[in-house]
């Protein structure tokens, strides 16, 4: 599998490269929405390249501080990296018109079931006018308005070191894989006919099973005062190897529900499996509940994992 590096890089390397993925300053909705959408894009890459999902030859090389990063390009010698970057630019547009909620990325091992996932990362989206807050893990710090954007840029930094550390520490995938993406949006704004480029209106159920015992751990958020990205991950158990107990943030189903992750237990013979209904939490919800608005991509993706 392809690891990322944390490389003790020079001084010419951050100081060419650092601005290239933050905006120097983070004062706007506008530049606010490049940081979120860079996030984004450095977080799928990171999932996509540490799970070993696609060939070296899919990646860009960019430095953060002493984080060597590997970036998602459009590889045109490999499809499944080509396919992704588009669902990423999907994503992007729901993102600009302020209709994206949620995006899922799920991994399942059979092409016939794909609504029984072995993997899947939450990245869930708020727009808001309000005083940053950042809750990074277990740790919550709350900063009045007008906090720098130094202190917005270190806490996205901590963010991904956090969602590096857990994908280093993660167990391999099975052999075969697929990936997908799910779209969630607010329901009171987005228009019922919308979809963004490379995507359609979801043909499955919204009930998602999870194939063995899940294990859901908080990666962290970020706020800016102008939107809120929160990252999530959730793994087979038996993936989890030697890792610091404040990543495991609920484990089990009655934990997962509290979490907007509601989980039930069912039994299918001798292999168990859990609901996992991606459903709004509470706070989120504002008047009557209208049908949940879900995409799927225009086309699906093996891994290839080569």
């Amino acid at each position: 599998m392809a690891m990322a590096q944390l490389s003790h890089t020079g001084q010419k390397h951050k100081t060419s490269k650092e601005s290239v993925l933050f905006p120097h300053k983070i004062a706007t909705d506008q530049q606010s929405m490049v940081l979120v959408k860079r996030l984004l894009a450095i977080s799928v890459s990171c999932i996509t390249y540490l799970r070993g999902l696609f060939p070296e030859s899919s990646y860009g090389t960019r430095y953060l501080d002493d984080l060597c990063l590997k970036i998602l390009r459009e590889d045109k010698s490999c499809l499944g990296s080509l396919q992704i970057v588009k669902w990423i630019q999907g994503c992007f547009d729901a993102l600009e018109k302020n209709y994206l909620h949620m995006a899922v990325l799920a991994i399942y091992t059979n092409p016939k079931e794909p609504q029984r996932v072995t993997e899947l990362y939450q990245f869930k989206f708020k727009y808001t006018k309000d005083g940053p807050q950042m809750d990074i893990l277990s740790t919550k710090m709350s900063f009045a308005k007008g906090v720098s954007s130094e202190e917005i840029k270190k806490g996205s930094i901590l963010l991904i070191r956090k969602l590096y550390l857990l994908m280093q520490n993660l167990g391999p995938l099975p052999n075969d894989i697929t990936l997908t993406m799910k779209l969630f949006y607010y329901s009171d704004v987005t228009p019922d006919d919308y979809q963004p480029p490379g995507f359609k209106e979801d043909s499955s159920p919204d009930n998602l099973l999870f194939d063995g015992d899940p294990v859901n751990l908080k990666v962290g958020s970020i706020s800016t005062g102008f939107h809120i990205l929160k990252v999530r991950v959730t793994t087979e158990s038996k993936r989890m190897r030697t890792l610091g107990s404040s990543l495991i943030q609920e484990t089990g189903p009655t934990e997962i529900s509290h979490q907007g992750l509601d989980c039930d237990e069912e039994e299918e013979g001798s292999t168990k499996t859990y609901t996992l209904d991606l459903a709004f939490s509470q706070e989120e919800t504002m008047g009557p509940r209208k049908k949940r608005k879900v995409s799927e991509p225009v086309q699906l993706l093996p891994a290839g994992r080569n």
